[in-house]
């Protein structure tokens, strides 16, 4: 798993204290509840809560009992261990779009790893009791819930393979591959609004390391560099790279 500087959270009132009703906008960001039937859409809209986290802010944190299902509408998240016990490590990054944390909520066991924000963002979620109704009664619910879980497990196998890897050109490219995974981060699209920092915490690299391959990779054809965000132009390219690419860095 990636190892990276710890982004500390800030002193800030809970996040219970200041959650509120989503907005319409915010609500058609939401992919699953278009699966659900009329009385179970009414169910969670009336459940569902938003609130604007700071930069640093938990979401959740290592020990702490479950109490939401979570997703991102704006902003970005990272999932990591307990950085009390040492160098924190970076599991993966949550973009917009993104649900997490359904097998801790299936379970209804403690957080095992901690949820931060990497900036302002702004996070959704439906509690336990409403996730298990849900599960209960709604067919393409439980289906979106089993893809997610699917598509994690991939995910973290794909994880596994990255930090074995010595090149980090090749980690740039398949840990940006996975943060515009078109079913678990939906809001993503082609663009991906994260800075070289942002980046270099979740891939555990300099931002000037970070710099160095993506400049590599969009020389390749594969991403192109935008004002404050990566556009990727050859997904499949990205997941493929075994190599760093061959360029001059004078």
């Amino acid at each position: 798993m990636r190892r990276a500087p710890e982004v500390l959270a800030p002193s800030s009132t809970p996040l219970h204290t200041r959650a509120r009703v989503p907005t319409a906008a915010e609500l058609a960001d939401i992919p699953w509840l278009k699966t659900l039937q009329a009385d179970e859409h009414a169910r969670a809209v009336a459940d569902l809560r938003v609130v604007n986290v700071d930069t640093g802010e938990l979401v959740s944190r290592i020990g702490r009992p479950v109490t939401y299902w979570f997703g991102v509408i704006d902003g970005l998240l990272k999932m990591s261990n307990d950085s009390a016990t040492g160098m924190p490590i970076t599991f993966t990054g949550v973009p917009p779009g993104g649900w997490f944390g359904e097998g801790t909520v299936l379970k209804r066991e403690l957080y095992r790893y901690n949820i931060q924000a990497l900036r302002k963002s702004v996070v959704a979620g439906i509690s336990v009791d409403t996730f298990h109704w849900l599960i209960d009664r709604s067919i393409p619910f439980n289906r979106f819930v089993m893809n997610q879980l699917n598509e994690r497990l991939g995910q973290f196998i794909a994880a596994r393979e990255i930090d074995r890897l010595n090149d980090p050109d090749v980690k740039v490219a398949r840990s940006l591959a996975a943060l515009f995974h078109p079913t678990l981060y939906p809001g993503v699209g082609t663009l991906l609004r994260i800075t070289q920092q942002e980046l270099g915490y979740l891939v555990g690299l300099s931002r000037q390391r970070v710099n160095e391959a993506l400049h590599a990779l969009q020389a390749l054809g594969l991403i192109r560099i935008e004002y404050g965000g990566l556009r990727v132009l050859d997904l499949d390219g990205l997941r493929r790279q075994t190599q760093g690419p061959s360029v001059d860095r004078d």
